[in-house]
């Protein structure tokens, strides 16, 4: 048998669960072809695995499916036996934060130091083209204060930590993305809630201080214990080294489910202008985060690289926050949008930069970490 015999059965029967679902949509059924959508989206992100060009879409793919789930069941995502779900999101994002300290290390620091200028226009670029794009992008809708303050708030977020994973497949300059991945997150807690205060206080009361704090038990405390690790055991424990990413994938799905399934009722309602109004915010992230590094003369490499990591925020940080607030379902419905749709977007750009690189390609910066 073909090794891409099973891959080519899945989508067949992926594409044929879309079009049975179709066909209930066109016919008034909409409500009943929750189990086809899902399966739908399921088999394609498997069936992707087996696809060389489509493989960086998997997980995007998968995240997909989890949005469909919690669309059509939310019940299974709110709570268990008086259990809220909603209270472990706040966990969940000290385990990726864990997870990021375990990958980073002094040597990724040290790029600072190589090149300062591309790591601070970096930083700038994410910490003022967001914000404004987020504050701009929020004023211009009617969309309900809450959910306007949840726009300018993934705006005001640090970079993904799939940037760097993004600047991989794109031969961008990998370094440079942990660099400035790490450098934004760190300073997160302290930008973030000063952000907020003056571009979102006229949607909602913003508790400065308050944010500060929950943003520092969500970053600082698990990135350190992640860089402790990192220092003194990488390599000894393999089996955490190895389940951290898939831990940390793991988690971002349940995030999206939980804030999903909470916010289901305003989602239906102004899901479509919501995804418009995100995709709008990543896109722009892209295009001026590429123009603002080329206006200082970075290299193509450190173009490509700033614009990555200025479009791809750290959704899942913003979840905290806004369960922190206690806004989950209104604030936190921007970056549960925001998930697939960045890693959608992200992963064709990275994809065509792939297929396209620079005419003089330096050899620094280039592959992995």
């Amino acid at each position: 048998m073909n090794k891409n015999s099973v891959p080519r059965l899945l989508m067949g029967i992926s594409i044929l669960c879309l079009l049975i679902a179709m066909y209930m949509a066109f016919n008034g059924n909409i409500a009943d072809a929750g189990p086809f959508v899902i399966a739908f989206l399921l088999l394609l992100a498997i069936s992707f695995r087996g696809f060389p060009v489509l493989r960086g879409l998997t997980f995007t793919t998968s995240i997909l499916a989890v949005v469909a789930t919690s669309l059509y069941y939310p019940q299974y995502f709110k709570e268990y036996n008086g259990f809220e779900f909603a209270t472990l999101i706040t966990p969940l994002i000290q385990v990726i934060m864990f997870g990021m300290g375990c990958s980073m290390g002094l040597k990724d620091f040290i790029a600072l130091a190589k090149s300062p200028k591309s790591v601070i226009v970096g930083v700038i670029s994410q910490y003022t083209i967001m914000p404004l794009l987020g504050f701009t992008l929020a004023t211009f809708t009617n969309f309900p204060a809450e959910i306007s303050a949840g726009i300018i708030l993934l705006g005001c977020a640090p970079t993904s930590v799939t940037a760097s994973v993004m600047c991989y497949l794109a031969k961008a300059n990998v370094v440079l993305a942990i660099t400035i991945t790490a450098i934004t997150t760190l300073l997160a807690p302290f930008l973030i809630p000063l952000l907020m205060k003056v571009l979102a206080g006229g949607f909602i009361e913003i508790n400065v201080m308050e944010m500060m704090w929950g943003i520092v038990k969500m970053v600082f405390i698990p990135i350190g214990a992640g860089l402790i690790f990192n220092k003194f055991l990488h390599g000894k424990a393999k089996w955490l080294d190895d389940s951290m990413p898939l831990v940390s994938m793991i988690g971002v799905a349940f995030i999206v489910a939980i804030i999903m399934a909470a916010g289901r009722d305003s989602i239906l309602n102004i899901g479509l202008e919501l995804i418009i109004v995100v995709f709008l915010m990543i896109l722009f992230g892209f295009f001026f985060g590429y123009w603002l590094a080329r206006l200082f003369k970075l290299s193509e490499f450190d173009c490509r690289t700033i614009s990555i990591t200025t479009g791809t925020q750290n959704a899942g940080l913003v979840s905290g926050i806004a369960k922190v607030m206690g806004k989950i379902a209104t604030v936190g419905l921007a970056t549960a949008v925001c998930g697939p749709i960045m890693g959608f977007s992200s992963s064709i750009l990275a994809s065509y930069w792939n297929s396209n690189p620079p005419k003089a390609e330096a050899s620094a910066g280039m592959g992995e970490a």
